[in-house]
């Protein structure tokens, strides 16, 4: 592992210093260069801590080889001990340092719009888009994260024929970024009398949510199409409305939504919509950096076989990485899927830092 030098440290430091000093006279800079150098020093927070760690235990680590030089076998014996420690803690400080100046993905700490779609499997591919809506559900419960079902297709046999979910929370997207792709499960349905074992799939998208800023729709650019239902009129005469359709020209991207307010069902569609728009611009940004996406894990295509739950020997199978645990319940139910979520994101880290390590 290439360590990090004293003067990249260094300079770390001066930058969150010079950061904090110009934070403290706002009337300095406009509302714009304000809130850039907030976000700025914001995000080198953690940095900085981990920087100033690693600088005092570097410093440590020269005080007690000081100290063996010490006429004093009692400090010499001490300074031995607290050596040997702090050489094992070092290692892992720097680390942890090397991992803070990763690159980041700048939606990282975004909300996300979650997407499920029952794929092949008949009614055993809707009744699993309806287990894993429910699996991030309540993994989204465990961090603290609202979840708002947007739209959904439900099957007649139970589960989803598609549905798609608002999951709001700092840093949701850095966790779930990972959980695009096609999950297939391995399990005997309830409706097969004869025992046997069949294999179903549904797709999952998660797009980190777009801001006005990040993304400009024009009114020319878009079509609404608005499909009324017969309504009796009186008090409920504004909410009849039972779907819109948007349509970006542009990109020929289509979104409908259908619930009984014609403004809700806009405003919903709207936030989708940018959605996908924002992800076409980060696919396109990945494509230049070709290099980098390849340490990633995954490529984040929707086609991407990534996940296996097998029922009869109650196994999750990640492919990607080749991690398999023996607690498909409590990964199905949410409670366990941290684990896969973490390894994800190690293995994804790991990548990309022995491939900034291979350019150095």
């Amino acid at each position: 592992m290439a360590t990090i030098s004293d003067e990249r440290i260094e300079q770390l430091l001066v930058r969150y210093d010079y950061l904090a000093h110009q934070l403290g006279d706002p009337s300095a800079h406009s509302s714009a260069e304000f809130v850039k150098l907030s976000k700025e020093y914001a995000d080198l927070g953690p940095v900085v801590d981990a920087a100033r760690a690693v600088k005092a235990a570097r410093l440590e680590l020269v005080d007690l080889k000081d100290m063996l030089k010490s006429g004093d076998a009692e400090m010499r014996e001490l300074a031995e001990e607290e050596l040997v420690a702090l050489k094992d803690r070092l290692p892992d400080m720097e680390h942890d340092l090397s991992i803070e100046l990763l690159p980041k993905d700048s939606a990282d700490e975004r909300s996300a719009i979650l997407e499920i779609r029952a794929g092949t499997g008949g009614d055993e591919a809707a009744l699993f888009a309806g287990d894993l809506y429910r699996m991030y559900e309540r993994y989204a419960s465990l961090q603290g994260w609202k979840v708002e079902m947007i739209s959904a297709s439900q099957a007649e046999v139970g589960g989803f024929k598609e549905v798609i979910a608002s999951v709001s929370g700092k840093g949701v997207f850095a966790k779930f970024k990972f959980e695009s792709g096609v999950h297939r499960v391995q399990r005997v349905p309830v409706t097969e009398s004869g025992g046997r074992i069949h294999t179903s799939a549904a797709t999952v998208a998660v797009l980190p949510e777009a801001e006005d800023v990040d993304i400009e729709i024009r009114e020319q650019d878009i079509r609404i199409d608005t499909m009324r239902s017969s309504g009796a009129g009186g008090q409920h005469v504004n909410t009849t409305d039972s779907a819109v359709r948007i349509t970006h020209l542009p990109t020929g991207i289509v979104v409908t939504q259908s619930e009984k307010s014609q403004h809700k069902n806009r405003d919903k569609a709207m936030k989708i919509l940018r959605a996908r728009l924002y992800d076409l611009e980060r696919e396109k940004a990945a494509k230049e950096r070709s290099d980098a996406r390849a340490a990633q894990v995954g490529s984040g295509d929707r086609s991407e076989r990534i996940r296996t739950y097998n029922f009869p020997q109650g196994r999750v199978t990640d492919h990607r990485i080749g991690l398999t645990l023996h607690k498909l319940e409590l990964v199905l139910s949410g409670d366990a899927l941290g684990e896969v979520i973490d390894a994800l994101i190690g293995e994804d880290q790991a990548a990309r830092l022995s491939a900034m390590e291979a350019a150095l």
